[in-house]
């Protein structure tokens, strides 16, 4: 096990080393930097002419290397990183990336674990109830749900929502985790009960997307194996029919979820982006938007490369998983 978690994670460094250079030349691709975003906030903001912005525009770019050749802006910004744990300065929040991405992450990891829970819990153990209720309404009604799930966008489903917050329901807090009364005040279960008041809609609209497709997966799988050979002969020696279902049946259904769990980190984060964005929530989201429509690529390619590192976590964390559920399976070549 050891020898698999040190290749992986050596394996795993060139993947890094890779992606981020893909990830760096494509945000640094379109046209225009955080220079040219100051100089038309100068020219429509401030008043400024055209050509005293542009000055200053220039005297920018001098100042933080944005004319410096592109290898030569990368290697800067992953050299800090490997050697100092040093993302970059950010030009739009004017602190270092790392501030920011301390700031943003603990609470958008935090929401994505949370959706992720609820909908491996949830998602399983409906898919267990429309598996053994095969075409009945009980399975008909949740077919339906997790239709609903996979094909409603959720986007659209954070804007709808919203909407019925704000002009229907006249919801004023919204963008917020926290009432204006709870900031800065300590842990407590009001503070909490206010926290979930907030969040909900993140956590059902995620939630929602991944309990459809867990339901799906797991009943396609359970009514298959509940046609296997081995099942028929457990069934054959009176073993009670939970006991079939719970201790033989779903424990093989749950391989290809447990595999799964390999990319749903980073899809539940982007799931959460999505209706962060919507929310205004201060997440990942909205700070990976701003960025781009600004030019802030030390943001961009820092959050780029914290998601492509939850990926490759995700996937060490499925196979140690997927071992933990079923012993015959073995890591590396090993033969523990």
């Amino acid at each position: 096990m050891l020898r698999f978690l040190v290749m992986r994670v050596l394996g795993a460094i060139p993947l890094l080393f890779l992606l981020s250079i893909v990830t760096f030349a494509i945000i640094q691709a379109p046209p225009g930097d955080y220079a040219d975003y100051i100089r038309s906030m100068l020219i429509n903001q401030g008043g400024v002419r055209p050509d005293l912005a542009e000055i200053q525009a220039e005297a920018y770019r001098q100042a933080n290397g944005l004319n410096d050749p592109l290898i030569i802006q990368y290697f800067r910004w992953i050299t800090g990183i490997v050697t100092r744990f040093d993302f970059g300065h950010s030009l739009y929040y004017n602190k270092p990336v790392g501030n920011v991405i301390a700031e943003r992450l603990p609470p958008t990891i935090a929401l994505a674990l949370v959706c992720h829970i609820l909908a491996s819990l949830l998602g399983i153990g409906l898919g267990i109830v429309a598996a053994t209720r095969q075409y009945s309404w009980t399975d008909t009604i949740l077919g339906i749900i997790s239709f609903l799930g996979m094909t409603i966008p959720r986007f659209l489903l954070a804007i709808i929502i919203l909407y019925v917050l704000v002009f229907k329901l006249n919801v004023q807090e919204v963008g917020m985790f926290f009432s204006a009364r709870w900031g800065g005040q300590p842990w407590s279960w009001g503070k909490f009960v206010d926290l979930v008041s907030h969040v909900w809609p993140v956590i059902f609209i995620a939630t929602f997307g991944g309990l459809a497709y867990n339901m799906r997966v797991m009943r396609a799988n359970l009514l298959d194996v509940l046609n296997s050979q081995y099942v028929e002969t457990a069934r054959a020696k009176g073993l009670p029919e939970g006991a079939v279902i719970m201790k033989h049946a779903v424990p093989n259904a749950l391989h290809p979820l447990v595999a799964y769990q390999g990319v749903v980190l980073p899809y539940m984060l982007t799931g959460e982006i999505e209706v962060a964005v919507v929310f205004g929530l201060a997440t990942v989201g909205p700070a990976i938007v701003g960025s781009m429509a600004v030019g802030d690529v030390f943001v961009t390619a820092s959050f780029m490369l914290v998601l492509a590192t939850t990926l490759i976590i995700g996937n060490i964390i499925s196979d140690l998983l997927l071992v933990a559920l079923d012993p015959r399976i073995r890591l590396g070549g090993s033969s523990e």
